[in-house]
């Protein structure tokens, strides 16, 4: 098991993955704050907690996307053509769900701490 630091938000997250997985779990997270800083810049979040909220659900939105996309059967020229698979593998869906099960914690963790302070 591997130990690797990602950016999220301006905070540093200590994140476990598997030996040799450390390139793609930064990778995600560079994509994961690039949507979070797309939506933070919207104006669309009223707090961090929030702000991931937003995030992981446009993530998971594309995701859902992906996964139709690949599994629609595209309209043939001429001969069937058989559904596409997803470009990404096991692997890929395993890392995106450690760092959502992550992200979830720390929201679960910020909506304590928001709830507490109120």
């Amino acid at each position: 098991m591997a130990e690797v630091k990602i950016y999220i938000n301006g905070r540093t997250y200590d994140i476990s993955c598997d030996s040799g997985q450390e390139g793609r779990v930064v990778d995600l997270a560079a994509f994961i704050d690039q949507k979070l800083q797309q939506i933070s810049r919207s104006g669309a979040a009223y707090n961090d907690a929030h702000l991931m909220v937003l995030t992981a659900i446009v993530l998971a939105d594309e995701l859902f996307d992906t996964r139709e996309a690949a599994t629609t059967p595209k309209p043939a020229r001429g001969a069937a053509s058989a559904p596409q698979k997803a470009s990404f593998g096991k692997e890929d869906e395993l890392a995106v769900a450690r760092i959502l099960d992550h992200l979830a914690e720390r929201i679960d963790g910020i909506a304590t701490r928001i709830q507490q302070a109120s």
